[in-house]
């Protein structure tokens, strides 16, 4: 008998893509639990990112590590919500949960600007979702993981397409 892979999911993109909205709704498809990853940024990081100033490399590696940690250590798998932008940092995710599909949620530049500075109450301002999308590198042909669009639509609708696509995934030798 084939064991049963278990979902470890990096919901990943630029800030106000909607990584938490879908991640959320994901998990709770999946019956499995949900860990927002701007959680585990360092109170250092935060307030950094909330000055405007975007981190570097050294203030994410810890950061990402945490991301992978939570998600290797959840027993039946979880869904995380973590920008991910470059694929060294979709790395580091990895060397700690090897078995991580990333769902790259992609959006319009001028509907996640919107969304961005319509929040209220988050630490990340609109003013640096430019950085983020110049930062940004897709998922590669050997990184295993799913695209979607989340311009206008329907949320639901849009966890169905990435639950399937990951059953497809999942299913993959």
């Amino acid at each position: 008998m084939t064991p049963v892979r278990k979902h470890r999911v990096v919901v990943m993109g630029v800030s106000a893509v909607g990584k938490t909205t879908v991640g959320t709704l994901l998990a709770s498809e999946l019956v499995l639990p949900f860990i927002d990853g701007d959680d585990l940024h360092a109170p250092e990081a935060i307030a950094k990112m909330a000055s405007g100033t975007p981190l570097d490399d050294d203030d994410r590696a810890p950061w990402l590590r945490s991301c992978g940690r939570a998600l290797q250590q959840a027993p039946d798998g979880a869904v995380i919500a973590c920008s991910a932008l470059r694929r060294r940092y979709r790395d580091l995710i990895r060397r700690e949960a090897p078995d991580a599909v990333f769902v790259h949620l992609r959006a319009d530049p001028a509907l996640v600007l919107r969304r961005a500075g319509e929040r209220e109450g988050h630490f990340m301002p609109a003013s640096l979702v430019t950085s983020q999308e110049n930062a940004l590198e897709p998922l590669e042909s050997d990184e295993v993981g799913y695209a979607a669009d989340v311009n206008e639509g329907d949320a639901a609708a849009l966890v169905h397409e990435i639950r399937m696509a990951l059953e497809i995934l999942r299913a993959a030798p």
